[in-house]
């Protein structure tokens, strides 16, 4: 067997029984796996002095693959017994055939947990978190009378995975994940402007309830909202942005991080594609993808496919090293899997996806960065976003940026949106500061109808030549 290791997943299905119908399923194919998932996630909303909404969300079940060449096979299901699996393996060989088909290596490298294996709301009970909503609505209000509404929600789930091989190899991972969010709108005379913050990570609550930590998410988020209230309408154009440190890095994973991965680079999709060895950014310019940080949102102990994550170096120097693989795309390109194997649930197959994406930091003083800027913007936050990634065109919105005018910063600007492409992007910078930071952790990234959970990173950046629209001519 051993029937304990299936054990969390309510089923009396034996290892060797369920080995035994995925090597069926396998046979003629070049790889796949047996992944089961039992999952659960609480969410408490409150808004404008009540709680709004309260959600839990179980499931438990499994997805089987198999591959061969370019074909996939998939089939999953919420029962997880023989008669279910029986039927999977019938279906995934539909789709991949019969003979031909040798299996890849099996994974190597040894697993290492990178967070503690808990239920992150487990000791913190439904009413505590009620009382700790209501205590940051009050604490909200009461930091300043201009403040007219306040939200605020808690969050915490805990993914149960096994990850059964073909060869026999069984990797597990427990994965928790906790987030509190803040949300602050103010008014005065008559206008009215918003400010928002959160953070978490593969962490307990235990934390986030602590009085110093949420206190200043509030403060911050008022900070936010009392800076958009001043604001001035941006200006259009041309120009010089700096980005500060942390979250805006979202902008370079979106606009260059999606295009560094395998598939779209194997099918000729992405804007890198055939780029591999040339330079693509500007001297200095190390991008990084890295799985292991302890306790990071986008951090994975094991990947969905039951490979080991690891710290990817994609851009060195400004010349392109590599891409994010998963297992299908690297057998197809001649490489070695990366580690970045994801998907959503147990209902989806895996692909090659980002963790944790940064730049590294340079050697700019991030004050100096400021002071060269002659006429730009600064934009240190940022809200949703578009990008094409076949050519890297991406439009973001800021939801916090300045005027800057000879090296000094001025007013908030409102309605700012940074309009160009990664490959350009990265050949305009001109100057990386010091200050590398990490986004608080609440970054969530979309592909193919799939949501993973990832971090972002960035030192201050001065990157020429971006078209700003804005809502003054």
């Amino acid at each position: 067997m051993t029937e304990a290791l299936f054990s969390p997943f309510e089923t009396h299905l034996d290892q060797d029984r369920a080995l035994s119908f995925l090597k069926d399923a396998l046979s003629g194919a070049d790889d796949g796996e047996l992944f089961l998932e039992r999952s659960r996630a609480e969410t408490l909303v409150f808004d404008d002095g009540r709680l709004r909404n309260a959600s839990y969300e179980a499931e438990q079940g499994f997805g089987l693959r198999a591959v061969r060449g370019e074909v996939t096979g998939y089939a999953h299901s919420t029962e997880i017994n023989e008669h279910a699996l029986k039927q999977a393996a019938q279906t995934v060989r539909l789709a991949v055939g019969d003979g031909g088909g040798t299996l890849a290596l099996p994974p190597v490298a040894k697993i290492t947990p990178l967070y503690a294996a808990i239920d992150p709301a487990e000791g913190i009970s439904f009413a505590a978190r009620v009382a700790l909503l209501r205590e940051i609505d009050a604490f909200a209000r009461d930091l300043d009378p201009r403040v007219v509404q306040v939200s605020a929600s808690v969050s915490s789930s805990v993914q149960e995975v096994a990850i059964l091989r073909p060869e026999g190899g069984l990797a597990t991972d427990v994965r928790p994940m906790a987030r509190l969010n803040v949300s602050v709108i103010v008014e005065s005379n008559t206008r009215r402007e918003t400010g928002s913050t959160g953070g978490g990570g593969r962490l307990s609550l235990d934390g986030m309830v602590q009085p110093d930590h949420w206190q200043g998410l509030v403060r911050e988020a008022l900070r936010i909202a009392l800076v958009n209230l001043r604001s001035v309408p941006a200006p259009a154009g041309m120009m010089d942005v700096v980005l500060g440190p942390g979250w805006p890095g979202i902008l370079l994973h979106e606009a260059v991080g999606h295009g560094l991965e395998g598939d779209f680079n194997r099918k000729g999709h992405s804007a890198f594609a055939g780029l591999m060895g040339q330079r693509v950014a500007s001297p200095g310019v190390t991008v990084i993808d890295d799985g292991t940080i302890p306790d990071r949102r986008g951090s994975i102990s094991v990947d969905d496919e039951g490979n080991a994550p690891r710290r990817n170096t994609l851009i060195e120097d400004g010349i392109l090293v590599g891409y994010m693989q998963d297992r299908q795309n690297a057998r197809l390109m001649g490489v070695e899997p990366t580690g970045n194997g994801r998907r959503q649930s147990y209902a989806h197959a895996p692909m090659p996806r980002m963790t944790n994406t940064f730049m590294l930091a340079g050697q700019d003083d991030p004050a100096a960065i400021l002071s060269d800027l002659k006429d730009g913007i600064y934009a240190v936050g940022f809200g949703g976003g578009q990008v094409d990634i076949t050519n890297g065109k991406f439009v973001f919105s800021c939801t916090e940026a300045y005027r800057v005018s000879n090296g000094k910063v001025g007013d908030p600007i409102r309605g700012a949106t940074l309009i160009g492409d990664g490959a350009t992007a990265l050949k305009g910078i001109r100057a990386i500061g010091n200050d590398l930071a990490l986004d608080p952790g609440i970054g969530n990234c979309g592909k193919q109808g799939q949501w993973v959970p990832v971090g972002v990173g960035l030192p201050s950046l001065l990157i020429g030549g971006l078209t700003v629209g804005g809502s003054a001519a």
